[in-house]
This record gives C-alpha cells, structure tokens and sequence, in this order.
C-alpha cells in the first residue's frame, strides 16, 4: 500500500523517549542526526514519545520538564492520543510469545527482576508499532538496536493487511551503515542507554563539556597500547572509534591508520575533542530553547494539529475494518 503523504514524498516518523534530563551521544548518532537531511526529500514527523516514558517510574513534573527539554533538543511534534487506541487493536493481533521473544524487552527484565517489571515494558514495542503505522510510515531511522522492533512492526502491518485488506504501509528501517551501536563508556559490550547506563557510561548531550571529557578520558579499555577496530576483544577501543568515525565523517580504517604506534591517552582526547566541538553548540543551542517556553509549546501544539489529521484518518479506516463502531 502506498504512503498517503499529501506532499508527494515517502514519510518518515521517528520519536525520542523524554527518561532524562537529556539525550545523549548514542540517541544522537545511532539515529538522531539523519533527521535534519532526512527532511530534504521526506515529509518528516517527528515527536516525543511521552507515553514509553510512563515505563519507568517518573514523577508528573519531572516528566513535563523532560519532555519539553527533548522537544529544545529537536524542536520536534507532540504526542497524540490515536496511538494507544491503535495499540490496543495491534496488541490484540501480537502473540504473546512473540512479545515475549524482544531482546531489550528480555535484557531490561532480567535487570529489573519481575516485580519492577511492568506491563508497559512489555507491550512497548506494541506502542512502538503503533507510532509508526499510524503515520503510514515509508522509512524510519533506527539504531541497529532497534531493528528487532521494527520488523515486529512490519509483522503487524503485514498481518492486519492479510487479515482485512490493504491498510498500513509496511516500513523498513533507515539505518546509517557506519554507526551501529554506541556502547557505555564504562562497559562497552552493552549499549549506550538512558535508563541502564552507569553515570560514568554514558556522554550526556547537555551535561557540562568538562565533565563528558573526564568520561571519555576514563572509558573502559583493555590492558593493552594497540589502537584496532575490534569488537570481540576490544570492545571499548573500538567504541572509541566508532565515536570519533561517525562524528569526524572520517574512517575507521583511516582512523586505526593515524592512531599508529600511538597510546589510548591520544585516541580518548581525540574523541573528546569531537564530542566538545559538536555538543557546545547543541547544549547552548538547547537552553537559549528552554527560555523560550511559550515558543516552544506553540511549535508543539501545531505539530500535535498536523500529527492528528494523519493519524486520525488511519485510526478511523482501521476501526471501520476491524467492525468498531
């Protein structure tokens, strides 16, 4: 089925969780930074997806002033109510075992341990379909992390089109082929996470510069002096590299060329030096944002407009389907 963007363009849609006070360098490389040129030749909608937040335990006004930070940070669309009315129709067609069988689903549980696990936590990737088959949505930029929830929203598209007849674009994903997954700082085989992340792991976007350079100065390594990519036995060497090659535009061959007979010491201020240049102005950028609140809610509220005239026309043509009156 094709898209119904009214621009004549593929649609994307992407979304960023407001549980914390910022985004950090994982969000803004895995995904986050293909934004901007994807609105060139897309008609974008892009917004803050509030209601996952509800999965970890937040307080009302924490929550309010996270998620006006994230939408300072990409000056981005609201969240509209059509999204748990779809989730609960593809929540309905999603298997138990299937939802069961999500990897960050799995990995986030067995930290938690079954009575801080939620339900919320469980259908998240329920929601996360819902989000995006809403907007009739051709391609949606996604860390590699996040390619297993995609393909479940490709299942649900294509199964509710089998069951009663062509309704949702089936997506696929938009992922930068040279930034996968960026790793914690302090553990580098996990990844970058807002809500598992060590305070030492993870480069907060808006955190004071000083302080992400004492990070990167501090991530984990390996006893060696050998600068290579390599993932298996140099987890946290080749996460630096990762860092510095998608930030630079440089590389990673290039990189492990220059690094030569040099130390770790060089390499980590190399990265934090790129991490400083690029998050400065971000972090400026965002606050001058944050003083303008009334600005900021306007652009929210008109893109909560747009978002509702797409999604509630997708909404009514699948409640007509499947015999809602």
């Amino acid at each position: 089925m094709p898209s119904l963007s009214s621009a004549g363009r593929p649609r994307v849609l992407s979304l960023a969780q407001p549980t914390a006070d910022s985004l950090h360098l994982g969000n803004f490389l895995g995904a986050l930074r293909q934004w901007v040129p994807l609105q060139e030749d897309h008609e974008a909608f892009y917004g803050i997806a509030d209601l996952h937040a509800l999965t970890v335990t937040t307080p009302p006004d924490v929550l309010r002033e996270r998620t006006l930070r994230s939408a300072a940070q990409l000056l981005a669309a609201g969240i509209v109510p059509e999204h748990t009315q779809l989730n609960w129709v593809l929540g309905c067609m999603t298997g138990f075992g299937q939802a069961q069988r999500m990897t960050q689903f799995k990995d986030k549980a067995a930290k938690l341990g079954p009575e801080a696990t939620n339900v919320g936590l469980f259908s998240y990737p329920v929601l996360m379909a819902a989000d995006i088959l809403l907007y009739q949505t051709d391609q949606v930029p996604v860390g590699e992390d996040q390619r297993q929830h995609l393909e479940l929203t490709r299942d649900l598209a294509l199964r509710f089109n089998s069951r009663y007849g062509p309704t949702f674009v089936v997506p696929e994903p938009h992922i930068l082929p040279s930034v996968g997954r960026i790793a914690d700082l302090a553990e580098p085989t996990t990844k970058m996470s807002k809500t598992l992340s060590s305070p030492t792991g993870i480069v907060e976007l808006l955190d004071d510069p000083a302080l992400n350079i004492r990070k990167i100065k501090s991530a984990v390594t390996d006893s060696g002096r050998e600068i290579l990519f390599d993932e298996i036995n140099k987890p946290g060497v080749s996460n630096l590299l990762t860092i510095l090659s998608a930030l630079t535009a440089t590389p990673i061959d290039t990189l492990v060329e220059r690094f030569d007979g040099r130390g770790y010491g060089d390499l980590k201020s190399a990265v934090a030096d790129a991490v400083s240049e690029f998050a400065t102005p971000y972090r400026e950028r965002t606050f001058e944002l944050m003083e303008e609140r009334g600005e900021l809610e306007s652009i929210l509220a008109k893109g909560a407009d747009r978002a509702r005239e797409v999604a509630g026309a997708t909404l009514v043509d699948v409640y007509a389907k499947v015999g809602l009156v």
